[in-house]
Protein backbone atom coordinates (compact mmCIF):
# COMPACT_ATOMS: atom_id res chain seq x y z
CA UNK A 1 0.00 0.00 0.00
CA UNK A 2 1.29 3.39 -0.97
CA UNK A 3 2.13 5.49 2.06
CA UNK A 4 0.63 9.00 2.16
CA UNK A 5 3.33 11.41 1.07
CA UNK A 6 1.88 14.72 2.19
CA UNK A 7 2.09 13.74 5.83
CA UNK A 8 3.17 16.64 7.96
CA UNK A 9 6.76 16.78 9.10
CA UNK A 10 5.92 17.73 12.66
CA UNK A 11 9.28 19.24 13.46
CA UNK A 12 12.37 20.21 11.54
CA UNK A 13 15.01 22.15 13.41
CA UNK A 14 18.67 22.81 12.77
CA UNK A 15 21.24 21.28 15.08
CA UNK A 16 24.08 23.50 16.19
CA UNK A 17 26.86 23.73 13.63
CA UNK A 18 30.34 25.15 13.83
CA UNK A 19 31.53 28.15 11.83
CA UNK A 20 32.68 27.25 8.34
CA UNK A 21 36.40 27.41 7.71
CA UNK A 22 38.24 27.83 4.37
CA UNK A 23 39.65 24.30 4.50
CA UNK A 24 36.09 22.94 4.37
CA UNK A 25 36.23 23.37 0.58
CA UNK A 26 37.13 19.68 0.38
CA UNK A 27 33.58 18.95 1.46
CA UNK A 28 32.24 21.04 -1.41
CA UNK A 29 31.86 20.46 -5.12
CA UNK A 30 31.52 22.96 -7.97
CA UNK A 31 29.35 21.48 -10.70
CA UNK A 32 30.15 24.36 -13.04
CA UNK A 33 33.75 23.19 -13.43
CA UNK A 34 34.49 20.99 -16.45
CA UNK A 35 35.90 18.23 -14.26
CA UNK A 36 35.45 17.27 -10.66
CA UNK A 37 35.68 14.19 -8.51
CA UNK A 38 32.74 12.82 -6.49
CA UNK A 39 32.93 13.69 -2.79
CA UNK A 40 33.86 10.64 -0.67
CA UNK A 41 31.35 10.40 2.17
CA UNK A 42 30.80 7.85 4.95
CA UNK A 43 27.20 7.30 6.06
CA UNK A 44 26.90 5.38 9.31
CA UNK A 45 23.75 3.38 10.12
CA UNK A 46 21.61 5.54 12.39
CA UNK A 47 21.43 4.42 16.01
CA UNK A 48 18.31 3.57 17.97
CA UNK A 49 15.27 2.14 16.21
CA UNK A 50 15.85 -0.61 13.63
CA UNK A 51 14.60 1.71 10.90
CA UNK A 52 17.82 3.70 11.35
CA UNK A 53 19.75 1.34 9.09
CA UNK A 54 17.06 1.69 6.42
CA UNK A 55 17.22 5.48 6.60
CA UNK A 56 20.99 5.43 6.21
CA UNK A 57 20.63 3.09 3.23
CA UNK A 58 18.26 5.44 1.42
CA UNK A 59 20.58 8.40 2.07
CA UNK A 60 23.52 6.39 0.67
CA UNK A 61 21.58 5.47 -2.47
CA UNK A 62 20.32 9.01 -3.08
CA UNK A 63 23.76 10.57 -2.84
CA UNK A 64 25.56 7.79 -4.72
CA UNK A 65 22.99 7.84 -7.54
CA UNK A 66 23.48 11.59 -8.04
CA UNK A 67 26.99 10.90 -9.32
CA UNK A 68 28.36 13.70 -7.13
CA UNK A 69 29.16 11.53 -4.10
CA UNK A 70 31.12 8.34 -3.56
CA UNK A 71 29.64 6.40 -0.69
CA UNK A 72 32.40 4.67 1.29
CA UNK A 73 31.59 1.04 2.09
CA UNK A 74 30.63 0.57 5.78
CA UNK A 75 32.86 -2.53 5.89
CA UNK A 76 35.91 -0.22 5.67
CA UNK A 77 34.95 1.96 8.65
CA UNK A 78 37.64 1.92 11.34
CA UNK A 79 35.61 3.58 14.07
CA UNK A 80 32.62 1.50 15.11
CA UNK A 81 29.73 2.11 17.55
CA UNK A 82 29.82 5.88 17.03
CA UNK A 83 27.96 8.03 19.54
CA UNK A 84 25.83 10.28 17.26
CA UNK A 85 25.94 13.04 19.88
CA UNK A 86 29.74 13.20 20.00
CA UNK A 87 32.30 14.21 17.38
CA UNK A 88 33.77 11.22 15.52
CA UNK A 89 37.47 10.39 15.73
CA UNK A 90 38.46 12.41 12.69
CA UNK A 91 41.94 10.91 12.06
CA UNK A 92 40.37 7.47 11.57
CA UNK A 93 37.97 8.83 8.96
CA UNK A 94 40.73 10.72 7.19
CA UNK A 95 42.61 7.45 7.04
CA UNK A 96 39.91 5.86 4.86
CA UNK A 97 39.64 8.97 2.66
CA UNK A 98 36.32 10.36 3.88
CA UNK A 99 35.66 14.07 3.38
CA UNK A 100 32.47 13.87 5.41
CA UNK A 101 30.81 11.56 7.94
CA UNK A 102 27.03 11.33 8.42
CA UNK A 103 25.71 10.02 11.75
CA UNK A 104 22.25 9.98 13.26
CA UNK A 105 19.81 8.39 15.65
CA UNK A 106 16.13 7.46 15.69
CA UNK A 107 14.01 7.60 18.84
CA UNK A 108 10.29 7.24 19.49
CA UNK A 109 8.30 10.25 20.69
CA UNK A 110 4.59 9.97 21.47
CA UNK A 111 3.79 7.50 18.70
CA UNK A 112 6.06 9.28 16.21
CA UNK A 113 9.73 8.89 15.42
CA UNK A 114 12.33 11.57 16.00
CA UNK A 115 15.28 11.52 13.60
CA UNK A 116 18.46 13.52 14.25
CA UNK A 117 21.40 13.63 11.88
CA UNK A 118 24.74 15.41 11.63
CA UNK A 119 27.18 15.85 8.78
CA UNK A 120 30.74 16.20 10.09
CA UNK A 121 33.47 17.85 8.03
CA UNK A 122 36.43 15.50 8.42
CA UNK A 123 38.97 17.99 7.05
CA UNK A 124 38.32 20.79 9.54
CA UNK A 125 37.06 18.54 12.32
CA UNK A 126 33.70 20.19 12.93
CA UNK A 127 30.02 19.83 12.21
CA UNK A 128 28.95 21.05 8.76
CA UNK A 129 25.18 20.76 9.15
CA UNK A 130 22.53 18.92 11.14
CA UNK A 131 18.76 18.65 11.43
CA UNK A 132 16.13 17.09 13.65
CA UNK A 133 12.71 15.87 12.46
CA UNK A 134 9.66 14.32 14.06
CA UNK A 135 7.08 12.50 11.93
CA UNK A 136 4.95 9.38 11.60
CA UNK A 137 6.89 6.10 11.64
CA UNK A 138 5.76 5.06 8.14
CA UNK A 139 7.18 8.29 6.78
CA UNK A 140 10.79 7.21 7.38
CA UNK A 141 11.70 6.93 3.68
CA UNK A 142 10.67 10.52 3.04
CA UNK A 143 12.71 11.68 6.02
CA UNK A 144 15.72 9.94 4.48
CA UNK A 145 15.20 11.85 1.22
CA UNK A 146 14.97 15.15 3.13
CA UNK A 147 18.24 14.36 4.92
CA UNK A 148 19.90 13.54 1.58
CA UNK A 149 18.64 16.87 0.23
CA UNK A 150 20.19 18.72 3.19
CA UNK A 151 23.56 17.03 2.64
CA UNK A 152 23.42 17.67 -1.12
CA UNK A 153 22.74 21.37 -0.52
CA UNK A 154 25.54 21.71 2.04
CA UNK A 155 28.11 20.11 -0.27
CA UNK A 156 27.04 21.48 -3.67
CA UNK A 157 25.38 24.78 -2.76
CA UNK A 158 22.40 23.68 -4.90
CA UNK A 159 18.94 22.67 -3.74
CA UNK A 160 18.40 18.92 -3.55
CA UNK A 161 15.84 16.95 -5.55
CA UNK A 162 15.47 13.66 -3.67
CA UNK A 163 12.19 14.50 -1.86
CA UNK A 164 10.24 14.46 -5.13
CA UNK A 165 8.02 12.22 -7.18
CA UNK A 166 7.86 11.27 -10.85
CA UNK A 167 4.72 10.61 -12.89
CA UNK A 168 5.13 8.50 -16.01
CA UNK A 169 3.26 6.34 -18.53
CA UNK A 170 3.33 2.67 -17.55
CA UNK A 171 3.24 0.45 -20.64
CA UNK A 172 2.26 -3.23 -20.70
CA UNK A 173 1.08 -5.70 -23.32
CA UNK A 174 2.12 -6.29 -26.95
CA UNK A 175 3.43 -3.35 -28.99
CA UNK A 176 0.32 -3.36 -31.18
CA UNK A 177 -2.10 -3.21 -28.24
CA UNK A 178 -0.35 -1.39 -25.42
CA UNK A 179 -2.14 -0.72 -22.13
CA UNK A 180 -1.00 2.73 -21.02
CA UNK A 181 -1.64 3.92 -17.46
CA UNK A 182 -0.41 6.91 -15.51
CA UNK A 183 1.79 5.82 -12.61
CA UNK A 184 3.57 7.76 -9.90
CA UNK A 185 6.57 6.90 -7.76
CA UNK A 186 9.31 8.44 -5.63
CA UNK A 187 12.21 9.74 -7.71
CA UNK A 188 14.30 6.68 -6.78
CA UNK A 189 11.67 4.25 -8.11
CA UNK A 190 10.06 3.25 -4.80
CA UNK A 191 6.41 3.57 -3.70
CA UNK A 192 5.06 2.98 -7.20
CA UNK A 193 1.29 3.17 -7.68
CA UNK A 194 -1.18 3.73 -10.51
CA UNK A 195 -3.32 6.82 -11.07
CA UNK A 196 -5.44 5.39 -13.91
CA UNK A 197 -6.86 1.89 -14.34
CA UNK A 198 -5.94 1.16 -17.97
CA UNK A 199 -9.48 1.16 -19.37
CA UNK A 200 -8.56 4.24 -21.39
CA UNK A 201 -5.24 5.22 -22.95
CA UNK A 202 -3.64 7.78 -20.62
CA UNK A 203 -0.74 9.90 -21.85
CA UNK A 204 1.52 12.90 -21.20
CA UNK A 205 1.32 13.47 -17.43
CA UNK A 206 2.42 16.93 -16.27
CA UNK A 207 2.77 18.25 -12.72
CA UNK A 208 1.24 21.43 -11.39
CA UNK A 209 4.04 23.74 -10.18
CA UNK A 210 2.22 24.76 -7.02
CA UNK A 211 0.43 21.63 -5.79
CA UNK A 212 0.91 17.87 -5.90
CA UNK A 213 -1.47 17.53 -8.82
CA UNK A 214 -0.98 16.18 -12.32
CA UNK A 215 -2.73 16.93 -15.55
CA UNK A 216 -2.91 14.21 -18.18
CA UNK A 217 -4.68 13.37 -21.41
CA UNK A 218 -6.89 10.29 -21.80
CA UNK A 219 -8.50 8.69 -24.83
CA UNK A 220 -11.66 6.82 -23.89
CA UNK A 221 -13.22 3.87 -25.61
CA UNK A 222 -15.04 4.14 -28.96
CA UNK A 223 -12.45 6.61 -30.35
CA UNK A 224 -13.70 9.48 -28.20
CA UNK A 225 -12.00 12.86 -28.38
CA UNK A 226 -9.18 13.33 -25.88
CA UNK A 227 -10.08 14.64 -22.46
CA UNK A 228 -7.74 16.41 -20.07
CA UNK A 229 -8.00 15.57 -16.37
CA UNK A 230 -6.52 17.22 -13.30
CA UNK A 231 -5.91 14.79 -10.45
CA UNK A 232 -4.57 15.17 -6.93
CA UNK A 233 -1.97 12.45 -6.49
CA UNK A 234 -2.60 12.02 -2.75
CA UNK A 235 -6.38 12.26 -2.40
CA UNK A 236 -7.15 10.76 -5.81
CA UNK A 237 -9.69 13.52 -6.49
CA UNK A 238 -10.06 14.04 -10.24
CA UNK A 239 -11.75 16.76 -12.26
CA UNK A 240 -12.25 17.27 -15.96
CA UNK A 241 -10.19 20.22 -17.17
CA UNK A 242 -11.74 20.15 -20.62
CA UNK A 243 -12.37 18.43 -23.95
CA UNK A 244 -9.95 19.59 -26.61
CA UNK A 245 -10.50 17.99 -30.03
CA UNK A 246 -7.28 17.89 -31.99
CA UNK A 247 -4.98 18.28 -28.99
CA UNK A 248 -1.84 16.15 -29.20
CA UNK A 249 -0.18 16.81 -25.82
CA UNK A 250 -1.49 17.47 -22.34
CA UNK A 251 -1.25 21.13 -21.30
CA UNK A 252 1.72 22.47 -19.37
CA UNK A 253 1.15 24.81 -16.44
CA UNK A 254 2.50 28.31 -16.09
CA UNK A 255 4.92 28.71 -13.16
CA UNK A 256 2.20 30.22 -10.97
CA UNK A 257 -0.29 27.48 -11.87
CA UNK A 258 -2.98 29.89 -13.13
CA UNK A 259 -2.67 29.09 -16.85
CA UNK A 260 -1.91 26.18 -19.13
CA UNK A 261 -0.49 26.17 -22.63
CA UNK A 262 -1.20 23.51 -25.27
CA UNK A 263 -1.24 22.81 -29.00
CA UNK A 264 -4.55 22.19 -30.77
CA UNK A 265 -4.94 21.04 -34.38
CA UNK A 266 -7.68 22.46 -36.57
CA UNK A 267 -8.13 22.64 -40.35
CA UNK A 268 -4.93 20.75 -41.03
CA UNK A 269 -2.49 22.74 -38.91
CA UNK A 270 -1.58 22.98 -35.23
CA UNK A 271 -1.34 26.19 -33.20
CA UNK A 272 -0.46 27.16 -29.63
CA UNK A 273 -3.25 28.12 -27.24
CA UNK A 274 -3.26 29.40 -23.68
CA UNK A 275 -6.08 28.77 -21.21
CA UNK A 276 -6.89 30.37 -17.87
CA UNK A 277 -7.38 27.45 -15.47
CA UNK A 278 -10.22 29.14 -13.58
CA UNK A 279 -12.05 30.90 -16.39
CA UNK A 280 -11.29 28.14 -18.93
CA UNK A 281 -11.15 30.75 -21.72
CA UNK A 282 -8.83 29.91 -24.63
CA UNK A 283 -6.44 32.44 -26.16
CA UNK A 284 -4.78 31.65 -29.49
CA UNK A 285 -1.06 32.51 -29.43
CA UNK A 286 0.14 31.42 -32.89
CA UNK A 287 -1.61 31.57 -36.26
CA UNK A 288 0.40 30.05 -39.05
CA UNK A 289 -0.01 27.24 -41.61
CA UNK A 290 2.83 25.39 -39.88
CA UNK A 291 2.68 22.77 -37.13
CA UNK A 292 3.35 24.57 -33.85
CA UNK A 293 3.42 22.19 -30.90
CA UNK A 294 5.05 21.11 -27.58
CA UNK A 295 4.86 24.50 -25.83
CA UNK A 296 6.46 25.11 -22.42
CA UNK A 297 6.63 28.25 -20.27
CA UNK A 298 9.88 29.81 -19.12
CA UNK A 299 10.61 29.68 -15.40
CA UNK A 300 9.37 33.27 -14.92
CA UNK A 301 6.26 32.77 -17.06
CA UNK A 302 7.10 35.55 -19.53
CA UNK A 303 8.08 33.40 -22.53
CA UNK A 304 7.10 30.14 -24.22
CA UNK A 305 9.37 27.76 -26.10
CA UNK A 306 7.83 25.46 -28.73
CA UNK A 307 8.79 23.53 -31.84
CA UNK A 308 7.55 24.36 -35.32
CA UNK A 309 8.20 23.39 -38.93
CA UNK A 310 7.44 26.91 -40.19
CA UNK A 311 11.01 27.20 -41.50
CA UNK A 312 10.82 23.95 -43.44
CA UNK A 313 12.20 21.66 -40.72
CA UNK A 314 11.20 21.05 -37.12
CA UNK A 315 13.05 23.64 -35.00
CA UNK A 316 12.75 25.41 -31.64
CA UNK A 317 11.24 28.87 -31.30
CA UNK A 318 10.66 31.25 -28.39
CA UNK A 319 7.84 33.80 -28.17
CA UNK A 320 6.22 36.04 -25.60
CA UNK A 321 3.80 34.29 -23.22
CA UNK A 322 1.07 36.54 -24.63
CA UNK A 323 1.98 35.65 -28.22
CA UNK A 324 4.19 37.43 -30.73
CA UNK A 325 7.88 38.12 -31.00
CA UNK A 326 8.62 34.63 -32.32
CA UNK A 327 12.30 33.90 -32.86
CA UNK A 328 14.13 30.73 -33.83
CA UNK A 329 16.78 29.51 -31.39
CA UNK A 330 17.92 26.11 -32.81
CA UNK A 331 20.27 26.01 -35.79
CA UNK A 332 22.07 22.67 -35.57
CA UNK A 333 21.71 19.80 -37.99
CA UNK A 334 18.60 17.67 -37.62
CA UNK A 335 15.17 18.21 -36.10
CA UNK A 336 14.33 19.43 -32.58
CA UNK A 337 11.33 18.48 -30.41
CA UNK A 338 9.83 18.40 -26.89
CA UNK A 339 11.56 21.52 -25.47
CA UNK A 340 11.36 21.99 -21.69
CA UNK A 341 12.57 25.12 -19.90
CA UNK A 342 14.74 24.60 -16.82
CA UNK A 343 13.27 25.67 -13.46
CA UNK A 344 16.38 27.85 -13.11
CA UNK A 345 15.79 29.55 -16.46
CA UNK A 346 19.33 28.96 -17.72
CA UNK A 347 18.78 26.01 -20.09
CA UNK A 348 16.20 24.49 -22.39
CA UNK A 349 16.28 20.69 -22.72
CA UNK A 350 15.13 19.06 -25.95
CA UNK A 351 14.97 15.91 -28.04
CA UNK A 352 17.03 15.97 -31.24
CA UNK A 353 16.64 13.69 -34.26
CA UNK A 354 19.56 13.63 -36.66
CA UNK A 355 20.71 11.03 -39.20
CA UNK A 356 18.27 8.49 -37.83
CA UNK A 357 19.53 8.83 -34.27
CA UNK A 358 17.84 10.38 -31.24
CA UNK A 359 19.47 12.43 -28.50
CA UNK A 360 18.75 14.47 -25.40
CA UNK A 361 20.47 17.84 -25.24
CA UNK A 362 20.43 21.26 -23.61
CA UNK A 363 21.00 24.77 -24.90
CA UNK A 364 20.85 28.22 -23.36
CA UNK A 365 17.61 30.15 -23.68
CA UNK A 366 19.06 32.17 -26.57
CA UNK A 367 20.05 28.98 -28.44
CA UNK A 368 23.77 29.17 -27.68
CA UNK A 369 25.88 26.51 -26.00
CA UNK A 370 24.10 23.45 -27.40
CA UNK A 371 25.36 20.21 -25.79
CA UNK A 372 24.16 16.65 -26.27
CA UNK A 373 23.93 14.56 -23.09
CA UNK A 374 22.57 11.20 -24.25
CA UNK A 375 21.88 9.41 -27.52
CA UNK A 376 20.52 6.09 -28.72
CA UNK A 377 18.05 4.10 -30.77
CA UNK A 378 15.22 6.18 -29.26
CA UNK A 379 15.71 8.66 -26.43
CA UNK A 380 13.00 11.23 -25.85
CA UNK A 381 10.90 13.27 -23.46
CA UNK A 382 13.24 15.18 -21.10
CA UNK A 383 11.88 16.50 -17.79
CA UNK A 384 13.76 18.62 -15.24
CA UNK A 385 14.33 17.95 -11.55
CA UNK A 386 13.18 20.98 -9.54
CA UNK A 387 16.78 22.11 -8.94
CA UNK A 388 17.45 22.34 -12.70
CA UNK A 389 20.59 20.20 -12.48
CA UNK A 390 19.26 16.73 -13.38
CA UNK A 391 17.10 15.45 -16.23
CA UNK A 392 14.97 12.35 -16.62
CA UNK A 393 13.96 10.90 -20.00
CA UNK A 394 12.94 7.60 -21.52
CA UNK A 395 15.09 5.29 -23.59
CA UNK A 396 13.88 2.52 -25.90
CA UNK A 397 16.26 -0.25 -26.87
CA UNK A 398 16.04 -2.23 -30.13
CA UNK A 399 15.14 -5.90 -29.82
CA UNK A 400 17.02 -8.72 -31.53
CA UNK A 401 15.22 -7.95 -34.79
CA UNK A 402 16.29 -4.32 -34.72
CA UNK A 403 12.81 -3.06 -33.90
CA UNK A 404 11.54 -1.21 -30.85
CA UNK A 405 12.02 -3.16 -27.63
CA UNK A 406 11.74 -2.38 -23.93
CA UNK A 407 11.24 1.20 -22.73
CA UNK A 408 12.97 2.45 -19.56
CA UNK A 409 13.42 5.67 -17.59
CA UNK A 410 16.85 7.23 -17.07
CA UNK A 411 18.38 10.10 -15.09
CA UNK A 412 21.33 12.17 -16.24
CA UNK A 413 22.98 15.27 -14.81
CA UNK A 414 23.57 18.35 -16.97
CA UNK A 415 27.27 17.54 -17.36
CA UNK A 416 26.29 14.33 -19.15
CA UNK A 417 28.72 12.36 -16.97
CA UNK A 418 26.30 10.42 -14.82
CA UNK A 419 23.45 8.43 -16.34
CA UNK A 420 21.53 5.69 -14.54
CA UNK A 421 18.37 3.69 -15.15
CA UNK A 422 15.47 4.34 -12.78
CA UNK A 423 13.73 1.07 -11.78
CA UNK A 424 10.06 0.66 -12.71
CA UNK A 425 7.87 -2.48 -12.49
CA UNK A 426 6.81 -2.20 -16.17
CA UNK A 427 8.00 -0.52 -19.32
CA UNK A 428 7.90 3.23 -18.74
CA UNK A 429 7.86 6.37 -20.89
CA UNK A 430 7.17 10.12 -20.84
CA UNK A 431 8.29 10.99 -17.28
CA UNK A 432 7.29 14.22 -15.50
CA UNK A 433 9.21 15.37 -12.43
CA UNK A 434 7.31 16.94 -9.52
CA UNK A 435 8.29 20.04 -7.58
CA UNK A 436 9.70 19.47 -4.08
CA UNK A 437 7.00 18.01 -1.86
CA UNK A 438 5.71 20.53 0.72
CA UNK A 439 6.93 19.72 4.23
Amino acid sequence: MMLPRRQTILGGVALAAGTAAPAAAQLTIDMTKPSFEPVPIAIVDFKGDKVGADIAGVVRNDLQNSGLFRSIAPSTFIQQNIDPNQPPRFPEWRQIGAAGVVVGQVTTAGGNIKVDFRLWDVVVGQQATGLSFTSQPNNWRRLAHIIADAIYKRVTGEEGYFDTRVAYVSETGPLGARVKRIAIMDQDGFNNRYITDGRSIALTPRFSPTLQEIVYMAYGERNEQPRVYLQNVDSGRRELLGNFPGMSFAPRFSPDGTKVVMSISADGNSDIYQMDVRGRALQRLTNSPAIDTSPCYSNDGTQIVFNSDRGGTQQLYVMSASGGGDRRISFGEGRYATPVWSPRGDFIAFTKISAGSFGIGVMRADGSGERMLASGFLVEGPTWAPNGRVLMFFRQQPNSGGRAGSVTLHQIDITGRFERQVPTPTDASDPAWSPLIPQ
